[in-house]
């Protein structure tokens, strides 16, 4: 048992870097290899979920290799490694044969690996580790068309913004030395009060940046430049969810401090609220799916500042399947039509009706309608937000309707009738193969069911069993008014923002009828609602693009470029000069001392006569 926990980061990890190190040599060889090291870490992951074990063995300086698996580990390994599996399956379409391969597959197996060493990691020693590993590898995998500068500048950005926030994970490692003696995670809520807010400080700052919170949210839309299998899985099950983990991880820490409960909870509330509205506002499938992405890692978020330990797990696990799900149809239809605009994509899902079909259960379940996944889990944090504040909670059912408005709004679009290639904008010769890989469809069509079922999380007894698994028993649980109120209300928004596209909208007969007969009701509630929604949506997306994403990306790297210069004006002018004004000395020095060395007997003497006089003389001065 606690081999297999060993093995389960290192074996991907593993074989990673060595077909990263085989190269292109090992193109051939790299999908294939790489499902079966998956399929491997899957029955892994399964072993360790069933035995939970704790293996330790020495590090550094007496901080131990510490990894176990707990209830929460338990859930994330399992998520993780069928995730990874499912992302794999569907890449092996994504790419042709001139393509590096290899690397690819590499990168994903140790990207998976250093999610799974996170997980599982009981220190801040150990988690550090893994964290650098996925920064990197992130790096790599966004820019894996190097070639073209717009993907490495998108890479770049990624890597600055969310390698300045893991500063925050330094900060809080030394917190926690000075403050509890010990980096386990067990001990940090009983540091000292100034060093635990120091840690607590640190770790939500690493946290939010890496679930791309506000103010951080910028990156992760730059990041869509990466292949589409890739955004599955950083948007889904490891990077961004990484943050959100720790959150729940630490929710004791941030308990004990007092003020990092109620905080973190808020920056997840407006997260979902204030993104959410961006999403609305996006014409580009993939960036629609980004934003929503940092919107619903913020009901995450929310759920681990607002003691919804359970909620939020449930609502990772769910968002995973779904996220990864849409990110993939995305992908495939990219693929095949050569776009990810909207207009372009019109009708696509009537073409292809069974990766149509999964795209629909993934849409619905991100809208939160009855009866999907994240209807319920959604619900579930908002009830725990209820118990610490009304206004968090408003504020979280107001995210929660934006997500059914992106959502319904890019289901509306690839589901809306055509009459032919030419009103959609296609061009069959020059944009794509209009070939869905037949390897994808299982892996879509599975992902699909858990996009549909996993709303079961939130039956009595199934939540019930999550409680014992996670040790969080009193929490509170939705009820059937609850679940009406944001059921209810995600199906309206639903129906209006269908009809605003311009396709009926996805509802029963009788829902629509009443509809109908209100027309003047839907008209004030577009007035109201609709378009002021979509006015300040769209005002967000420009302050983001021209004041958030300028401000702390370009400025801030022309701030620390021109800071790097003045630093080398100054060690050219200051630490290179004194250098060589010593060697210079130095040689001075050397060339002096050689002038007494004249080689005459009586000199000598007389330089030792005045050496004796001149030590006889300090000898009396010192006296």
């Amino acid at each position: 048992m606690t081999a297999a926990l060993w093995l389960l980061p290192l074996l991907p990890a593993t074989v990673g870097g060595l077909l990263l190190v085989w190269g292109r040599r090992a193109d051939r060889v790299a999908g294939p290899l790489a499902i079966l090291v998956s399929a491997v870490a899957v029955a892994l992951a399964a072993t360790v979920a069933v035995g939970r074990p704790r293996v330790s063995a020495p590090f550094l300086l007496g901080i131990p290799a510490e990894l176990a698996v707990d209830g929460l580990s338990t859930v994330l390994v399992l998520t993780v490694t069928i995730v990874t599996l499912a992302v794999l399956l569907v890449s092996l379409g994504e790419f042709g044969p001139h393509e590096a391969r290899a690397r690819f597959h590499g990168l994903m197996l140790l990207f998976a690996g250093a999610m799974l060493l996170t997980v599982t990691a009981t220190n801040l020693g150990i988690l550090l580790v893994s964290w650098e590993i996925m920064g990197a590898t992130s790096y790599a995998l966004i820019g894996y068309w190097w070639r073209e500068p717009f993907r490495m500048r998108a890479a770049f950005s990624a890597f600055v913004t969310t390698r300045g926030a893991d500063l925050g994970l330094y900060l809080a490692a030394g917190a926690a030395l000075a403050g509890a003696g010990s980096l386990s995670f067990d001990q940090l809520p009983d540091a000292s009060s100034g060093w635990r807010s120091a840690i607590t400080a640190g770790v939500a700052l690493a946290a939010l940046g890496k679930s791309a919170q506000l103010p951080f949210s910028y990156w992760l839309s730059g990041a869509m430049a990466g292949p589409s299998p890739v955004s599955a899985l950083l948007h889904s099950a490891t990077m961004v969810a990484a943050g959100s983990y720790l959150m729940l991880r630490l929710s004791p820490l941030l308990e004990a401090s007092g003020w990092g409960a109620p905080t973190v909870a808020w920056v997840g509330a407006l997260t979902a609220l204030f993104v959410g509205a961006v999403a609305v506002a996006q014409r580009d499938l993939k960036q629609l799916l980004a934003a929503s992405t940092v919107a619903q890692m913020g009901f995450i978020i929310l759920a681990a500042g607002a003691g919804g330990i359970t909620a939020g797990t449930m609502h990772l696990v769910a968002h995973a399947a779904t996220k990864s799900l849409l990110f993939l149809v995305a992908g495939v239809w990219l693929e095949a039509f050569g776009t990810k605009d909207l207009l372009g994509l019109r009708g696509v899902a009537r073409r292809f009706p069974l990766v149509g079909a999964t795209f629909a259960a993934g849409a619905l379940s991100l809208a939160g309608i009855p009866p999907f996944a994240l209807w319920v889990t959604k619900d579930e944090i908002l009830t725990a937000a209820l118990e610490r504040s009304l206004p968090l909670y408003l504020v979280g059912l107001a995210g929660g309707v934006l997500s059914a408005a992106y959502s319904v709004k890019a289901l509306a679009y690839v589901t809306r009738p055509l009459r032919s290639d030419a009103e959609a904008g296609y061009d069959t010769e020059q944009r794509g193969t209009r070939h869905i890989p037949a390897v994808s469809k299982p892996a879509l069509v599975f992902l699909a069911v858990g996009a549909t079922v996993l709303g079961a999380q939130g039956l009595p007894p199934v939540a019930e069993a999550y409680e014992r698994l996670l040790g969080t028993t009193g929490e509170p649980r939705s009820g059937w008014a609850e679940l009406a109120l944001s059921g209810g209300l995600a199906v309206l928004t639903g129906a209006l923002v269908a009809r605003w596209v311009g396709r009926p909208a996805p509802i029963p007969a009788a829902l629509a009828g009443w509809l109908a007969r209100w027309m003047d009701l839907e008209a004030l509630v577009n007035r109201t609602i609709v378009v002021p929604t979509m006015v300040l949506a769209r005002a967000l997306a420009r302050f983001d693009d021209r004041v958030v994403d300028r401000f702390m990306v370009a400025d801030t790297a022309a701030g620390t470029r021109l800071l790097a210069t003045a630093s080398a004006r100054l060690d050219d002018a200051s630490v290179d000069g004194v250098v060589r004004a010593i060697g210079r000395a130095t040689l001075r020095l050397g060339r002096a001392a050689r002038l007494p060395q004249t080689g005459l007997l009586h000199q000598y003497y007389a330089q030792a006569v005045v050496g004796l006089a001149v030590l006889a003389l300090l000898l009396l001065v010192v006296r």
